[in-house]
Order: structure tokens, then sequence, then C-alpha cells
């Protein structure tokens, strides 16, 4: 590999880089993964990624004073793990000789420029179904998992407009929660049984960015400051313009449509919070983009994670509980990993879905400015708080317990 002309392995690196940040590596493996194929190339290497900008400082092995540099303004990755998977099997083709590097490079063009695997119709039903199982899962009424799935496919309607539309893009994620909230209180008069602010939540839970601020603490633990600290502030952000645009469609719902009284319904079944780690980690597959062969390893992934944080808070309460659902998804994942030789991330991010609190970071904004609980949960800014810190421990020491020997 060393023989090949250093242009050529310079140009592969950083398209490398460049594809596996739009796919939504955290900053921590794609830095880990691009020095350790630098190595396979015979190039010494140093990179910096935060989710706006790449750097990366190349040199041939033995001439470190002759490095050059080269930087990219980039935009924030989103989740696309069967491209990520695709992109690591290349890689292991690339080191083990199956392809040459000018091979290599066309294939990653490929990669990078497939098409969603999965069609509008389908992610449309993903979007729906995402609402109605998490609804579920918040051991709410039938009344409110049937309107959040419904508005939760009126939601991706906008998501589908906003590919055509730069403008739409722009302000999607206010504007599908004052969609959200607005048409609420129109239901209401149809169906005073629901709980408002839970359905809105419900149907834009695909936006709540709880995962991104866990993988943000997570990058920070692995002290990747600045990726860690950017990747937390964007997160928050997005929280304040979701909750801004609830609270103003709601507000302009009630201007239009006049008030409710809410009417108490019967709560769903405990077993169908099973059902629902089910349906909504299906849903993760195709927003997540999963290859299917890939996909059932990681809905066993929610399932390990809400099984084992379900019987450990029975006994640790639910903060301690997160710390062993993250430490048995990390587990199971590194697992995966050294099984399968794949990247662990593949099937790791589903079960901590499954885990994160986004939602309870939102309903603790809407404690905090109306003074009104969407749920009866008792102190949930410090216990969201601690569910974070819980998440990052346990998949800390599961890497200790049992390292994944991959860099993705």
């Amino acid at each position: 590999m060393t023989s090949t002309p250093f242009a050529l392995r310079r140009k592969f690196i950083i398209n490398l880089g460049k594809a596996l940040h739009k796919f939504g590596t955290p900053a921590y493996r794609l830095e880990a993964h691009l020095l350790n194929v630098a190595e396979i190339l015979g190039l010494g290497g140093s990179f910096i990624v935060t989710p706006t900008a790449l750097t990366f400082v190349l040199w041939q092995k033995g001439e470190h004073e002759s490095q050059q540099t080269y930087a990219y303004r980039v935009k924030p990755g989103d989740l696309d793990l069967g491209s990520l998977a695709r992109t690591d099997e290349l890689v292991e083709e690339l080191a083990s000789g199956q392809r040459s590097l000018a091979e290599a490079i066309d294939r990653l063009e490929d990669i990078e420029n497939k098409p969603n695997p999965y069609s509008h119709f389908v992610t449309f039903l993903a979007f729906g179904t995402s609402g109605g199982a998490f609804a579920m899962l918040m051991a709410t009424s039938w009344n409110d998992v049937l309107w959040s799935m419904l508005l939760s496919l009126i939601i991706y309607t906008f998501v589908f407009w906003a590919e055509k539309s730069r403008g739409v893009a722009k302000m999607l994620e206010p504007l599908v929660s004052l969609i959200s909230g607005f048409l609420v209180t129109a239901i209401m008069h149809i169906d005073p049984h629901i709980n408002m602010p839970l359905v809105v939540l419900s149907s834009i839970i695909a936006f709540i960015p709880g995962l991104a601020l866990t993988l943000g603490l997570r990058e920070l633990a692995a002290r990747d400051l600045m990726s860690g600290t950017a990747r937390i502030m964007d997160a928050i952000m997005l929280l304040f313009k979701l909750y801004f645009g609830a609270v103003l469609g709601m507000a302009i719902g009630q201007l239009t449509w006049g008030s409710v009284e809410f009417v108490q319904p019967e709560t769903v079944a405990p077993w169908t919070a099973w059902l629902a780690v089910l349906l909504l980690g299906s849903s993760l597959v195709v927003m997540f983009k999963i290859r299917l062969k890939d996909s059932p390893w990681g809905i066993m992934s929610g399932f390990i994670a809400f099984g084992m944080s379900l019987v450990a808070a029975e006994y640790f309460g639910i903060a301690l509980g997160a710390f062993f659902g993250a430490f048995c998804v990390g587990l199971f994942s590194n697992l995966y990993a050294r099984v399968f030789n794949a990247p662990a991330i593949l099937v790791s991010l589903q079960g901590l879905v499954i885990l994160v609190p986004g939602s309870k970071v939102y309903i603790g904004l809407n404690t905090v400015v109306s003074g009104e609980s969407i749920i009866a949960v008792e102190h949930i800014g410090t216990q969201s708080f601690l569910i974070f810190m819980s998440l990052v421990a346990g998949l800390i020491f599961s890497s200790v317990v049992l390292p994944p020997k991959r860099s993705l």
C-alpha cells in the first residue's frame, strides 16, 4: 500500500473521513478510525473532527516536516448506519487486498450516492409507528397512541417537503412542532381524552435530540471537547426550537378552537411496553437506514436495554437502572463487533434510543416554563441528568470489560 502514490492515499482518507462524518459517526470513533486507516495506508496523520468542520493533517511516514493540512466546512451528519456498515466493509476489503485504492475510491463514491434503501412510503409508516410506539412506551392511553401516530404521519409530509424546499428545511423543527401543537388543540374537541402536551411530544419524537445529547456527553468523556460541546449546544438549541414551536402552536390553536377540559382515560396495559419496544426498534431500522441483515441485532439491543434497565430499576432506581441497561447494550454491541467483525455502533444506537431521556428533558423544560407536568415524574431534571451520566458510564464500563477491538 505504501507504493501507491501519496496523492491517491491522501484522496481516499480525506473522502473516507467526509463520508463517515456524513453518515453520523461520533468524533471520537471517527478520529480513531482515521488513524487506523492512515496506518494501513502507510501515512502519518492527525485529525480534528467537529460537527461542522473537519481538519486533516497528513504526511508520508518518516517525512513529518512535509505534512499537508486540509480543512473542510461540513454540515452535521445524519445517521445512515447502512452506508456506515458498507464503508467499514470497504476499508476491510482494502486492508485485505481485495480492492485496489482506485477501486476503493470509486466504491466510496458509490456508497455516498446510494439512494435511501427504504421508500418514502415505508419511511412514512416508520414515522407514524415511532410516534405511536413512544406514546405506548410512556404508559399513556390508547387515545394518545392513536392520535400520536396520526400526527406523526402528518409531520412526515413536512419532512418530505423539506427535502424539496430549502426554506422549509431551515425552519423544519419549529414548524413541525407548531403544526402538531395547533392540530392537537383541534383534536381535543373531537376526543377530550388526550394529553395534549404528551401527544405533541410523541408526534415529534423523531426530532427530539436525546441521542445527540448522549453522544455529545460521550464525546466529552472521551476528551473530544470541541465536538462534544458543539453537539450538546446544537441539541439544546434544537430542543428550544421544538418547545417554542409547540407552545406557539397550542396557543394559536386555543385562540382558534377554544379550550376543552381534559377527561382522564384508562391507560394502556403494562405489557404493551414490550410491544412498543418492538415497534420503536423496527421504525428505527428505517429511520437510521439500517440494512435488513443487521436489523434483528439492533432490535434485540433495544429489548436488552429496556429489559435490563427495568429489572435494575427495581433495585437501584430509574437513573442507575439506565446504567445497567447501557452497560448490557455496550457488552452486546462489543460482542457483536467481535463476532461479526462489524461496527458496534450498528446495534448500540438502537438500544440507546430506548434509554436516552431526551423526552424527559423536553418534559422538564415544559415544567420549568409552564409549571405543569406532562406526566407525573418527581425531580425530572435531576433524574434526566443522572440518566445521561449513567448511560455514558455504562458505555465506558462495557468497553473496559469487553473492548470491541474495532475503532468504529
